[in-house]
């Protein structure tokens, strides 16, 4: 089942934790979307689920960034091409549309980001099949669990009208996040 938030409802409170208006949705394993026009021909999308583990056991296995085409179905590839405080990455995917496959690669930048309350990753396009394209991926404590949240702008280079870039990402996305769910909980 897939549920969807609105803007700004998840904060954090003084002491750190998220305070959430649908917890006890994502606690019974609901993926909560959210999609917006990100450009006009692009979209934006995010999405929450709560893990059942540790912020750091899933930190661990987010920034295992050649694991995501376990995450990703329709991700062929994910490579780390360059390691240090800023990372290099390089990803391929392939994706059946009605009457055609739309092959694409990227090239990412990726800083990993660490806070008491919260573990981040940024994800900034620096080439590839995308007019343009970012993500963030942020980690919370959420009881004895954690919550995920990601958010994820592109755009194609093909003219595509945004209303249906917003569509096909609030269909799929929530499929690929039970996937990411079920592979790192094991």
């Amino acid at each position: 089942m897939t549920a969807f938030i609105t803007a700004n409802q998840v904060h954090l409170t003084n002491i750190g934790f998220p305070t959430i208006p649908n917890q006890d949705a994502l606690l019974n394993g609901e993926i909560l979307i959210q999609t917006q026009s990100h450009s006009a021909w692009g979209g934006a999308v995010t999405a929450q689920m709560y893990l059942p583990l540790s912020r750091s056991r899933v930190w661990q296995q987010i920034t295992d960034y050649p694991r995501w085409v376990h995450y990703f179905p329709d991700l062929t590839h994910s490579e780390v091409l360059c390691h240090g405080k800023v990372k290099r990455l390089y990803q391929t995917a392939k994706k059946a549309f009605l009457m055609f496959t739309a092959q694409v690669e990227i090239y990412l930048q990726v800083f990993e980001v660490v806070h008491q309350a919260a573990q981040h990753v940024k994800f900034q396009m620096e080439k590839g099949s995308f007019a343009d394209f970012s993500a963030d991926l942020c980690l919370q404590d959420c009881g004895t669990g954690t919550l995920l949240t990601y958010t994820v702008k592109a755009t194609p280079t093909i003219p595509v009208p945004s209303i249906l870039i917003q569509e096909a990402m609030r269909l799929d996305l929530p499929a690929n996040m039970r996937k990411m769910r079920q592979t790192i909980c094991g």
